[in-house]
């Protein structure tokens, strides 16, 4: 990603108001969309944390960890708090919901940057200073999945694609976004 249009999106969130101090970004959209290479990107830029969902979600549960998201990240955070949480056991348990005994702490920010899926949803998006979504064609995302997890993990990738794409089109998400990145092929446009 070229580093001038980053910083011209880094700017836009500048002059954002702040939301008791805090500018929370999130960086929403499909599994595989290139989320987490943007939000790399804003965080390099900027010297902001990222708080991925990857420390709450798990294939078996794709909404229920957002009770725990709001209460030990955005909750703390809009306080002037840390957030501090449990993460998720990939490792130990890859197809349950354990965490990890140790606490992750993210130190509070005037800027942080919320990265996964279902991240600037209906229910945090006026919490939010600037919603990016991110997309690339389903079918390179899910090649991109499966890339990183392995032919394995296909009816897992695509029964999570179904959920996804309920939940965004129920939600309403992508029309909430502040900016449209779409990826193909590794490239963000």
């Amino acid at each position: 990603m070229r580093s001038s249009r980053v910083e011209a999106v880094l700017a836009e969130i500048r002059r954002r108001p702040a939301l008791a101090g805090i500018r929370l970004v999130g960086v929403d959209g499909p599994a595989g969309s290139g989320k987490s290479t943007f939000a790399r990107a804003l965080a390099s830029a900027s010297g902001a944390p990222v708080i991925e969902v990857d420390d709450f979600v798990s294939w078996t549960d794709f909404a229920g960890w957002w009770p725990r998201w709001e209460q030990e990240v955005v909750e703390p955070l809009l306080s002037g708090r840390d957030a501090c949480y449990r993460v998720r056991d990939w490792e130990r348990d890859e197809f349950g919901t354990s965490l990890k005994d140790e606490r992750k702490i993210v130190r509070w920010a005037p800027l942080v940057i919320l990265e996964g899926v279902t991240t600037t949803r209906r229910a945090i998006a006026d919490r939010l200073a600037y919603r990016v979504w991110v997309e690339a064609p389903r079918d390179e995302c899910l090649e991109r999945g499966l890339a990183r997890d392995g032919e394995d993990h296909r009816e897992l990738w695509l029964r999570w694609q179904a959920a996804e794409e309920r939940f965004f089109t129920a939600d309403g998400t992508r029309s909430r976004a502040d900016l449209v990145v779409r990826t193909t092929r590794g490239e963000i446009s």
